[in-house]
This record gives C-alpha cells, sequence and structure tokens, in this order.
C-alpha cells in the first residue's frame, strides 16, 4: 500500500510546509500583560495526506524553551479537518476538528481544553490560520467564555525564511 492521495483540502495544507520564523503575543491572564515569544518552526508533509509543525518558541516564563509540534490532515469521510496539538509547557493534548471558510483563506480548529479559569472544567477553543501571503500566515486562538463571546489570547505571526 502506498501513501494516500492528496485532495485539495491536503493541498491547501502543503501551503504550510517549509522554515519559517514566530513572533507571537500572548496574554496568559486578564490581569498579565501580553508577552512577546519570538521562534522558528518546520513544516513537512508527513505522506501526502499530513503536515506536521515542530515549533521552537524561546524560553518560557521558567525559563526553558518550549516546543511544540502540531498535526493536520482532512478527513474526507468526516469532510473536516483533523488534527492535534501538543507543546512541552502542557499536559493536555488538543484534539483538532475544522473547516476552512468560503474564501479558502482561513482553516478554523475547533477543539476543547482545560478552562483558563477553572482547570478543572473544559472550555470550548479555537485556532485559526490565516493565509495572508504565500509567505506569511497568522494563528490565532480563542476561548469561549461564560459570556458566550470569543476571547482572543494568543495572535503569532509566521513569515517563510529565504
Amino acid at each position: 500500500m502506498g501513501n494516500a492521495e492528496a485532495q485539495k483540502e491536503h493541498l491547501w495544507l502543503h501551503q504550510l510546509v517549509g522554515e519559517w520564523t514566530t513572533e507571537m503575543e500572548a496574554s496568559m491572564g486578564p490581569d498579565k500583560p501580553p508577552e512577546i515569544h519570538r521562534g522558528t518552526e518546520t513544516a513537512a508533509k508527513f505522506g501526502n495526506v499530513w503536515v506536521q509543525c515542530h515549533g521552537s518558541h524561546g524560553n518560557m516564563p521558567d525559563g526553558t524553551p518550549g516546543t511544540t509540534i502540531m498535526t493536520l490532515g482532512y478527513d474526507p469521510a468526516k469532510q473536516k479537518f483533523v488534527g492535534s496539538f501538543i507543546g512541552t509547557m502542557m499536559t493536555n493534548i488538543w484534539i483538532y476538528e475544522g473547516s476552512l471558510d468560503d474564501e479558502g483563506r482561513i482553516l478554523t480548529l475547533d477543539a476543547e481544553g482545560p478552562s483558563f479559569a477553572d482547570p478543572k472544567k473544559l472550555a470550548k477553543y479555537q485556532d485559526k490560520i490565516e493565509i495572508v501571503t504565500p509567505d506569511h500566515r497568522i494563528l490565532s486562538s480563542q476561548y469561549l467564555g461564560d459570556d458566550g463571546t470569543w476571547h482572543l489570547f494568543m495572535t503569532a505571526h509566521y513569515r517563510r525564511k529565504t
């Protein structure tokens, strides 16, 4: 058996492949100032239908380096993008399911994870990947608050290394 055949959704994910520099601004609480983290990411195809993104995000607040791994694919049976996200700064694995906007520029990935307000409860989260140009993309993260509105807590700019 060979590699699975890529569909148009898989080809959309191939835009992420490459070497990137990152600059992330994150607010880890309402009473905390935003933090800036710079790093790099290497994204590679895993066969024809998966993309794996390995990020290095500089030093975390405790001084240790932070690394992340995101896997993304498309499941034709579900007609949804699927994936996962793990990081050295967390114990939760984030399981993604999402879709593209009508223009094919923004991939919205839904997930559930520990609430910022109460880690014993689950909250709804979204990561959005926006293709600005072939050499610039934005990842933004938000959570659904108890008030029923989405709250942005992280924005990262990815610029392709030349």
